[in-house]
């Protein structure tokens, strides 16, 4: 069954229109396939990066790379430099496209990764997660950066899924070790009671997919492995993972938002096991069926979970269909 035939509607239409040159874009891309060099294609990038949120958000940058305060951009959320990035990758932002945004990720790199490859929220490896390591590696990639330390972060990335060459929390004298955060392997977290965080596996599973196929080390083999065994382990759908602090899972799984930074939603959690290559799994079957029946007749999904008002730029109401949201679930269905 093709992805359009999974649709109750035809929403291309709505998608293509001009008013959302972002959403344009990426729908001529992802979905019809045009070709890098298509013309219509390039005019619609272009058009993405000079109108809309992009160049809205690019509009706040300091000349220097960063937005809202210099260091590490964690902080203030959402609209630091962290958050920033993160964005404009969900949005198709290319640093072939507009220089600031390869500006903008040497500024990342320069102030939040440390030497051995831990993204930080505060800058010493101690403030490294996984959501914040996933999250960023993953957009730097799509961004279009290609520095070379972004070997080291991936490299960190699936090493501390599997545990390779780090040492416990407790041995603070070893020169690589797991911290307060990221206290433990397979996703273990101190915000989650120190247990696996699916959250920040659905982070780093969409990084290391998004990591060229040909370039995965064994360690990143091996943290994928574990990954989609721990995230295929339960229901996607009923997202019965573990949960430190809570008596069920996150009411948040099933609220389809955009952006997503490091709250995270069933459709995320699918579309990293369908990077994967795990799209026809049956253990997906549920999941998949989830998605599609959020549907309306026109084959639109509604924005359920958002940041309004806290970012650069504002993406819709709440509870009406959104392009942005109906975008993440086609190119789900079609993958």
């Amino acid at each position: 069954m093709s992805w359009q035939e999974q649709l109750r509607g035809d929403p291309l239409p709505w998608l293509l229109e001009t008013d959302a040159p972002g959403v344009r874009h990426l729908a001529l891309r992802d979905l019809l396939d045009l070709a890098p060099d298509d013309p219509q294609l390039a005019a619609a990038r272009r058009a993405a990066h000079q109108a809309g949120p992009i160049a809205t958000i690019l509009g706040q940058m300091d000349e220097t790379g960063f937005w809202a305060e210099p260091g590490p951009g964690y902080l203030p959320k959402y609209r630091s430099t962290v958050w920033s990035v993160i964005l404009l990758a969900q949005l198709g932002a290319s640093a072939a496209e507009d220089e600031r945004i390869g500006r903008a990720c040497g500024y990342v790199l320069d102030h939040a990764l440390t030497p051995r490859g831990q993204f930080s929220i505060s800058g010493p490896p101690s403030g490294t997660v996984d959501c914040l390591q996933g999250n960023l590696c993953w957009a730097l990639l799509e961004l279009g950066c290609r520095d070379p330390r972004l070997e080291t972060a991936f490299d960190w990335l699936a090493r501390s899924v599997t545990g390779e060459g780090i040492a416990p929390l407790e041995d603070r004298e070893a020169a690589v070790r797991y911290y307060a955060g990221k206290c433990g392997p397979t996703f273990a977290c101190g915000a989650n009671n120190k247990l696996p965080c699916a959250w920040g596996a659905v982070k780093v599973m969409l990084a290391l997919g998004k990591w060229p196929a040909d370039r995965r080390t064994p360690s990143m083999q091996r943290a994928i492995e574990q990954g989609v065994a721990f995230l295929l382990g339960a229901d996607p759908a009923l997202a019965e993972y573990p949960n430190g602090w809570a008596d069920k899972p996150s009411g948040n799984w099933g609220k389809f938002g955009f952006p997503v930074f490091y709250v995270t939603d069933l459709l995320q959690n699918v579309e990293a096991l369908v990077a994967l290559g795990y799209g026809r799994d049956p253990r997906l079957a549920h999941a998949l069926d989830v998605i599609r029946e959020k549907q309306d007749a026109g084959g639109r999904w509604p924005l359920e979970y958002d940041y309004t008002g806290k970012t650069w730029a504002d993406f819709g109401p709440k509870k009406q269909p959104n392009k942005w949201v109906t975008l993440r679930a086609l190119r789900v269905l079609k993958a």
